[in-house]
Formats: C-alpha cells, structure tokens, sequence
C-alpha cells in the first residue's frame, strides 16, 4: 500500500533525516519506512523497515482507516474498500498457509499453478471479490483448487445468439466437439430442441442473477435449466474462466460473473462476445499470413472461437442503466493451450513468475537455475520470446495486445527455459491504431465495430503500462534480489531486444517513430487511483478505464553508461 499509493501519487512522503528513510505524516499518526526509487518511478519498501508512532499502525485495515483523510476517500468509498480489502487480505490468509515451495510450484502444470498466484500486484485490493460470500470464495476462487462441473442451460434463440469460427458455423458443431453425449442435454427440450442454444453458466450466476433477473423468460420456458455435462472446471486467475480438467483437449470457458473485483463487474459484454469469433479469425489471418509470426516466433494466439450471447430484453434498449446490466449471461469458448504445446515444452502465465514460495525462493530464480543458463541468459531468452510477436504486431499491424501478467503466458522448453508466447483475451484486450494504416483498411465490419482505435501512443501504452510497469517492474527487483542480475542491466536487456527487433525490420523504420517506445516520458497510467477517488465504487454505463494522472520517466531511456564488454547499454530511470 505505501509503495503503490506513493507511485500513483494518491500520497507523497517526504525523505527523512537518515538516507534512504521516508516519512509519511498522517493526521492521527506517522509511518518511517525504508525505500528506494526505481524503474517508472516505482518505490521500492523494505517491509521489515516500516514503523508506525501508533502500535496498531501495521495493520493495513487500521492503515487505510488513518489515512482515509491524506488520500481524500469519501466515506462510501472508505466503507467498501474496507470490505474489499478485509476479502484480499482473507484470500491471502489462505494462500500463505497453504503455500508451496519454489520447487513445488515449478512441478505443478498450468492449471496447478493458477490456484497458486497473489493476485495483480499492482492493485491492492486485488481480491476483493464483492458479491461473494465466505462459503462461494471457497467454492469458486481459484485458491480453492477445487474442479466442480457446471450445470448448463438453454436458451431460446428469440433470446440468444450463436457465432463460430470458420468450422463452428453452427452450433451443433460446437457441441459435437465439446460435449460427450449433447443430445442427452438436449433431450429435455424435446421437439422444440432445435430452437434453443445451450451454454455452460456459472451456478453463482444463475442463483444470484438469472434467476432474479430473467425470471419471465424461465417462467415461459425461453430459458430452461438444464443437467451438468458432468466436467469438472477449475477457475483460472480471471475466475471467470475455467479450464476442463478431465478433456483438457476441450475449450477453456469464459462465462459472466456478477461480481466487482479490481476495477470492473465481471461480465461479459453483449456485443464483444458476440463479436469474438469474428475478432479472433482476423487475427489468427494476421498471424497465419505472415511468415516472422508463423513460423520464427511460433506465437500461440488462444482464440476464442465460439460464442453465445444473451440479452436482458429490457436492459437491452436503456443506454442508460449500469453497464454491469449489459453483460449477464452468455458464454466464449476458448482454445485450451495443452494441443499448441510440443513435446517437453511447459507453460506458465507471466503472473507466476512474480511469485515466491514458502521456503523464500522466487518460482523465477528456481526457473533459472533448472534451465542451466545465468541470470541474464535466462532474462534474455524470456524477453526474445515475448517481445518479437508483441512488436511485430505493433509495428507491422498497429495492433496491441494487452499483454498483462495474466493474458501473456509464458511457454518453455524442456529445460525451463522461455522459448515462445502465448496471448488470450482478444475480444477484451485488443486494440487497434486510430491512424490510416493499409494493414488495418479492409477490416471485416463486425470487427471494426467492437475493437478500440487509440491513438499511437495510446498503443505503446498498453505494452508500457500492461508488460513493463504492470509486471516488469516487480520482476526486475526480483531478479536481483534472487538472482544478482542488476536492475539496470535488465531494463538493458529489454531495450536491447526491441532495438534488435526494428533492426531485423529496417523496412518499418517509420512505424518505429510512430509508435515510439523510447519517449523520455510516458503517462502514468494509476489503477489504485481509480478506485479510491474517480469512480468508488458507483454504478455507471459504461466501464472504467485506468486513470491518469502527470508522467514518469520511461525505463527504456538509456543514459551514457555501458555494460562491460556489450554494446547494449545501461538503462536506469531518468532524473
């Protein structure tokens, strides 16, 4: 909390007398702390180092309640951050008395190690999960590691919508691919079965908002409760998404949640699903078409190549109610990573290379010492696997991904060493440029009607805010701590792989000074700062965005220093 509120500025502490000690005033107490500046104009606390003049000052709950005033919360917005953070710091309970090892965790697949991860490290409250009871978080969290099947529904098609990829057309086939028996759910409908459209919904979902919500359309049978398909789904970090733990050649499922955890209500909006399929065979076009995507970075685009949505019939047609209305029920079904990986390779989220087990040892400096390769190998294998696709995209496309900690997932060989990438969440997490660029002219108009234009530094932004600040930033120190791989020369490392890249791509020079990374100062994107004094936690029509507030000095700005022995040089935070 001191470190992330003093990055977004919500408050300022003023350095001590001693070096490198801060102090923060506050009107009923003080806090002296230890820390050093870092990369984007982080803070870096020792936690071991904090005091407070007020014995119950180490209390997080007791903190946010003294500083209520100095961050200028309201006090409906102080009553539910409480509440959201008392849920987190629960969840964090749970996680720390049942952790892991660093050596366990590296042991675990994909799906093990999602129930294992702390949460956006960026957002404090980042498990706040409002709406859900103590006895749903531990049936439905993804720290509760528990596969449990869903029950499905089906809904008819005055009231739902169906849409596929090339080869899912019809929904039948969907069904054939991802149900064992789908004539055994359809059996319930009898003759009228060709007119409904099943789905998978969350039992959360249904209890709390379907059956509240739609309850004229179950009473006329437009909706109609069906049995489970019997597979057992386990949460990924999203919570909203569940990988199939008994086919884990079957899709993963995205289905709505009525709950508000981080910034927004876990739904799924009504247009972008529908548009899903549409979003996701442009994009698999662009990789398939292009060699350096195709076949140099192998890059695994996790599509989401079905979808069903339904529309509240009253919501529908007012603009103006909550947006958390618009997004009730529906479902995606997404590619499972399993089928795209060869033999040896593993994957692992970008997320979970940010966590530690119980022993202290970081999951990354267990990584680096399996793989064999030093520190600075390793961190450089990691960033020639996940930049090229990401750039090339940028550069070539004037599309961006939102390669946060959770979308970006990490592929490694058999040696845990990172070899490619693998990007999900298009529907959601992609963005085009607003500029005329040929490679977006043409675009299919279900397409072009759902993903953002932003301008082209709206773009670098997301590789800025989403990968170097949103994960980065706390790997770097981790690294060093763990591994004695320097701060400087990792940002080093990150500045050399893209210059690497515009130079295997001279062709692009001018879409280089376009979308230009190397700004000497970037805006500071503030995801605390949204929740504590822009929107609370109102209703609105339409979803929040990250707020901003002033600059940072950009990480990849090199200064006039230079690592012994390399051309690449030494890149710390500008003055």
């Amino acid at each position: 909390m001191l470190a992330e509120f003093a990055y977004e500025e919500l408050f300022t502490p003023a350095p001590a007398a001693t070096d490198g000690e801060y102090l923060l005033r506050l009107p009923e107490t003080e806090y002296r702390f230890t820390a050093r500046r870092s990369a984007y104009g982080s803070w870096r606390v020792d936690p071991d180092s904090v005091r407070c003049s007020r014995p119950d000052g180490l209390d997080p709950l007791r903190f946010l309640t003294y500083a209520r005033h100095t961050l200028g919360l309201r006090g409906e917005t102080t009553g539910h951050l409480i509440r959201e953070l008392t849920a987190t710091l629960t969840a964090d309970a749970h996680q720390l008395a049942t952790a892991l090892t660093a050596a366990e965790l590296a042991d675990l697949d994909h799906p093990g190690l999602e129930g294992r991860q702390g949460g956006h490290p960026w957002i404090v409250p980042n498990k706040g999960r409002i709406g859900f009871s103590a006895t749903d978080a531990a049936r439905w969290t993804p720290e509760a590691r528990t596969a449990r099947p869903l029950p499905w529904i089906a809904v008819h098609r005055r009231l739902a919508q169906y849409r596929g990829v090339p080869g899912l057309e019809r929904p039948e086939q969907l069904y054939a691919r991802e149900l064992d028996d789908p004539g055994a759910l359809r059996a319930a409908l009898g003759p009228d079965a060709d007119d409904y459209l099943l789905l998978p919904v969350h039992p959360w979902q249904w209890d709390e908002t379907v059956v509240p919500l739609f309850a004229p359309w179950i009473a006329s049978g437009e909706i109609v409760p069906l049995p489970s398909d019997g597979a057992p789904r386990l949460p990924q970090q999203s919570i909203r998404s569940f990988f199939n733990t008994a086919r884990p050649e079957r899709c993963t499922v995205k289905l709505p949640l009525s709950i508000l955890n981080t910034l927004v209500w876990r739904g799924l909006p009504t247009e972008r699903t529908l548009a899903a399929p549409a979003v996701t065979a442009w994009i698999h076009g662009l990789r398939d078409a292009d060699p350096f995507l195709r076949d140099e970075c192998r890059v695994i685009l996790l599509g989401e190549i079905a979808s069903v949505t339904v529309d509240h019939p009253l919501y529908r047609d007012l603009p103006e109610v909550p947006y958390q209305y618009k997004e009730l029920l529906g479902a995606i079904w997404r590619e499972p990573l399993g089928p795209f990986l060869t033999g040896g390779e593993r994957a692992r989220t970008l997320a979970a290379l940010l966590q530690t087990g119980s022993d202290g040892r970081a999951l990354a400096a267990e990584l680096i010492a399996r793989s064999g390769l030093t520190p600075a190998a390793w961190t450089r294998r990691l960033f020639a696997a996940m930049l090229p696709p990401l750039l090339h995209f940028l550069y070539r496309y004037g599309l961006v991904f939102s390669p946060h900690g959770e979308n970006a997932v990490v592929v490694f060989d058999e040696h845990d060493a990172p070899a490619r990438l693998a990007v999900k969440d298009f529907v959601d997490d992609v963005n085009l440029s607003d500029q005329d660029l040929p490679e977006l002219r043409g675009l299919p108009a279900e397409v072009d009607d759902v993903l953002l234009r932003e301008p082209p530094q709206g773009l670098c932004q997301f590789l800025h805010s989403g990968l170097f600040i949103g994960v980065f930033r706390y790997l770097a120190p981790l690294l060093e701590a763990q591994t004695g791989l320097p701060e400087a020369e990792f940002w080093t490392l990150l500045r050399a792989e893209i210059r690497r890249h515009q130079e295997r791509f001279p062709e692009l020079r001018e879409r280089f000074e376009l979308f230009d990374l190397f700004r000497p100062r970037i805006d500071r994107l503030c995801l605390n700062r949204n929740r504590l004094l822009l929107d609370g936690y109102q209703d609105r029509p339409h979803r929040p965005h990250a707020a901003r507030h002033g600059t940072i000095p950009n990480a990849l700005v090199a200064l006039d220093a230079e690592l012994p022995g390399r051309r690449d040089r030494i890149v710390t935070p500008a003055p």
